[in-house]
């Protein structure tokens, strides 16, 4: 990248957060700090108003910006790929918001990538399951739970429960949003039952942001680890035929993968567990190629498999 794109580079970096570190400029563009602070005075010879921060960081004073910013092809393909996951996984709120933002996007585009946009809009499809709509849930507030997160207030809501079959009424404290079983998931504290809880999105009702504002209590990496993994993990050790592991190279991730050691004709591999039932039924599929090293009672729950298909096939 020749000076001129880099400083350029540089200014959008600039634009994209309240404070920026010398040191995040020069992880991104693989440059020293010396020459960081360099490209900083040459910014602010060109009479962009930048401010520093000692020991913090720079930024650009507020009532500045860039014209209207160029893409280049690559950047414009990538938000169709973008666009496309958005209208498959979001809710009513989102698509509006992002299909304004990217009538703005392609206003700036040339000719050519407006073209090049259509043609690649109509080859890219995102595949899943059709989920009929139900207009008792209208799965319309992704937007506004986004707006509590950054605000830290306080969301009340009605939910209703798969499990009991039931509505009840909710106040509860944003930690974040995240995507698994092709659905939204409002993780958040819940003031009702004092803890934290998992809430899927398209079963909120009448959901309204609060004004009143909250500390938030817990880490959400936390409850993410708890949720994808379970408490009580049990440690799992199994050998697997080398030629065998190739078959796993991804699912393992899913299983609680920890980590592997090669004894040459068999990989020896160490995973964490919540279920040895479940991890019991998905190490069938491995049949004669795989030897459990620990726990015991996972070579029993084995020998149950292998009868429940003894008896299935017969």
């Amino acid at each position: 990248m020749n000076r001129i794109d880099r400083l350029t580079a540089m200014l959008i970096q600039l634009q994209t957060k309240k404070l920026i570190t010398a040191q995040e400029i020069a992880d991104r563009f693989e440059i020293s700090l010396r020459t960081v602070y360099r490209d900083m005075r040459a910014l602010e010879e060109a009479g962009v108003p930048i401010g520093a921060e000692a020991g913090k960081g720079y930024f650009i004073m507020d009532g500045y910006y860039l014209p209207p910013v160029m893409f280049s092809e690559e950047e414009a393909n990538a938000l169709v790929l973008g666009a496309k996951l958005i209208e498959g996984q979001t809710d009513a709120s989102i698509k509006k918001h992002f299909s304004e933002a990217m009538m703005k996007i392609k206003s700036v585009l040339k000719t050519a990538q407006k073209e090049g946009l259509e043609k690649l809009e109509d080859t890219i499809q995102v595949s899943q399951p059709v989920i009929p709509s139900d207009e008792n849930f209208p799965n319309n507030f992704i937007a506004t739970i986004q707006k509590a997160l950054i605000e830290k207030r306080v969301l009340q809501f009605k939910y209703f429960s798969n499990y009991r079959g039931d509505m009840t009424e909710r106040a509860v404290e944003p930690m974040g949003l995240i995507y698994y079983g092709n659905s939204w998931h409002l993780l958040a504290w819940c003031r009702m039952r004092k803890d934290h809880r998992d809430f899927r999105v398209d079963r909120l009702v009448k959901l309204e942001m609060l004004e009143e504002r909250f500390e938030p209590k817990g880490v959400l990496e936390d409850f993410v680890n708890r949720l994808t993994h379970g408490s009580g993990l049990e440690d799992v050790v199994v050998q697997i035929r080398r030629d065998a592991s190739r078959f796993i190279i991804n699912q393992k991730y899913y299983q609680g993968f920890v980590s592997e050691t090669d004894l040459g004709e068999y990989i020896e591999m160490k995973f964490l567990v919540p279920s040895l039932n479940y991890f019991s039924r998905w190490l069938v599929c491995l049949g004669d190629a795989v030897k459990i090293v620990s726990p015991a009672k996972l070579n029993e729950l084995m020998i149950e498999r292998v009868e429940e298909l003894k008896q299935n096939y017969i």
